[in-house]
């Protein structure tokens, strides 16, 4: 038994509680900070090796016996997600040093920021569905608290829309947990797998999955469900704003891997055609809402919403080569999109605004910063050898072998918009001449400064080694359609099924 699983929960709860009690000492609030998201980063760094190692690490809590327990388990694609997590947190923690006042450090930042790594950690490794569901409540209740942190009346609208979409997602959510329990009698992941194979009612099982691509989909901000997206995350405060960017909409994305991949593996086939359609949909309404904005924030959300749908037609193309660039691709985002939020956030701060009409003259004020705008608005595109060119090579090298002429058409064509449209900010937060004497401002400095280089760093790192990350995504993608080894691993070498009818007798 893999016990070390609790460690990443235990750490940031114990944490959160700590930095709780002495939110008013801001020094010590930030050292539990840092120390409990480096402990989680080095863990996630151990984890994502030994998986590699020997395979599929799984526990089980109070002692119970999959099904019947709760099962905790992590695999290539649970440690990617891990390890990205506590890198942005880590991240979003140092830029806060540099931009956050005294008044909000107080006011529990850092213990909501550690409730939701708490949160994504247990949505990561979680092996059954009413989990899960638990973990998304956690991380809509630190999610709220930190878009809502200011009190201001932006942030206060920003946060009631973010609550009230969610909630409709987490409503179909729970009705399709609800009714897969009804149909399969349980809601071990590993145990579902079996059961919905075997189930002789295909449309019952498929109406059933579709409140769970509903559910998901809205976490992940895919069309028609992504409005909760860009109306609420402009009011936060910066570094809130870019962990939010990067991280938040793929815990909708992986939820839909995990799910589509593993439990409703025998839907996945015949939902494709739609996830697909939904895919090309939400890269075209995202670019085209990005360009029609003239608020970098604004700019940058809308492109969460194109970039998911990327993601999204990894798993519409129900393989693994598909899923493989799938994850590749994502882990990517992750990175470059908290790297951009945080290089626009940066550009913010100083001038006190984000409106394009009102910034310029950045790259003669601040060359450094501007360099990292481009290093990592280029990844974002796609342009070689920058990380976001493998992921999407591979989306579209796995849609042409599968012929989806129409998705990968709209794929190409998306990433050329999405040059425009981070053109657009270049030119008019860096190039063009400043409207207003800029040796007046500050100037950035290596608190504001570091984070982002971190991510543009690791995001090249991806880039120039393209190889193993695409192997270890492989690995990762084999795993999540593995059903046949994962309720081995979880219930033993006779399955979920035989564990339930050796008790019964």
């Amino acid at each position: 038994m893999a016990h070390h699983l609790f460690l990443p929960l235990i750490v940031p709860l114990v944490s959160a509680g700590v930095a709780t009690i002495i939110s008013g000492r801001r020094f010590w609030a930030r050292v539990i900070a840092v120390a409990a998201t480096l402990f989680n980063l080095g863990y996630s760094v151990w984890l994502l090796a030994t998986i590699a190692a020997t395979g599929r690490q799984v526990t089980q809590a109070g002692g119970w016996a999959a099904p019947f327990g709760i099962t905790l388990m992590a695999d290539g694609l649970s440690a990617i997600m891990l390890l990205l997590t506590a890198l942005l947190t880590l991240a979003t923690i140092m830029f806060s040093l540099a931009t956050l006042d005294a008044r909000q450090e107080r006011f529990y930042y850092y213990p909501l920021l550690l409730l939701l790594m708490f949160g994504c950690s247990g949505a990561f490794l979680t092996g059954d569905l009413f989990n899960l569901y638990v973990w998304f409540e956690i991380l809509l209740v630190a999610s709220f608290g930190l878009i809502t942190l200011g009190g201001s009346r932006a942030q206060l609208e920003g946060g009631l829309k973010y609550v009230a979409l969610n909630l409709f997602g987490s409503l179909c959510f729970l009705v399709g947990a609800g009714l897969v329990y009804g149909v399969a009698g349980t809601l071990n992941m590993a145990h579902l797998a079996e059961r919905l194979n075997a189930i002789q009612e295909p449309t019952l099982v498929t109406a059933v999955a579709g409140f769970f691509l509903i559910a998901f989909g809205s976490k992940a901000a895919l069309a028609p469900l992504f409005f909760w997206l860009p109306t609420s995350y402009h009011t936060p405060s910066i570094a809130v704003t870019a962990l939010f960017g990067g991280l938040l909409s793929k815990v909708g994305i992986y939820a839909l891997y995990r799910v589509f991949g593993t439990v409703f593996q025998s839907e996945l086939g015949r939902l494709a055609p739609l996830i697909l359609a939904v895919a090309g949909v939400t890269m075209v309404v995202g670019v085209i809402g990005a360009m029609a904005q003239i608020n970098v924030r604004r700019i940058l959300a809308f492109h969460i919403v194109s970039q998911v749908g990327y993601m999204a037609m990894g798993l519409g193309l129900a393989s693994v080569a598909g899923l493989t660039a799938g994850i590749l691709f994502m882990a990517h985002n992750i990175v470059v999109k908290t790297a951009l939020f945080l290089i626009g956030g940066a550009a913010e701060h100083l001038t006190g605004t984000g409106d394009l009409k009102q910034l310029g003259g950045m790259a003669r004020r601040e060359p450094f910063l501007a360099v990292l705008w481009l290093l990592a608005s280029f990844a974002l595109v796609g342009i070689p050898p920058l990380s976001g060119f493998f992921g999407k090579l591979g989306l579209i090298q796995a849609g042409v072998a599968q012929e989806q002429w129409l998705i990968v058409a709209v794929a190409a064509g998306v990433s050329l918009f999405t040059l425009f449209s981070m053109l657009k900010i270049w030119n008019e937060v860096f190039w063009k001449k400043a409207y207003s004497d800029m040796s007046r401002l500050p100037r950035a400095g290596a608190g504001l400064l570091a984070p982002a280089v971190i991510l543009v760093a690791v995001s090249i790192a991806m880039g120039l080694g393209a190889a193993p990350a695409l192997e270890y995504s492989a690995f990762a993608a084999e795993q999540v359609f593995d059903a046949a080894g994962l309720a081995r691993d979880v219930c033993g070498a006779n399955g979920c099924d035989a564990v339930e009818l050796a008790v019964a007798r």
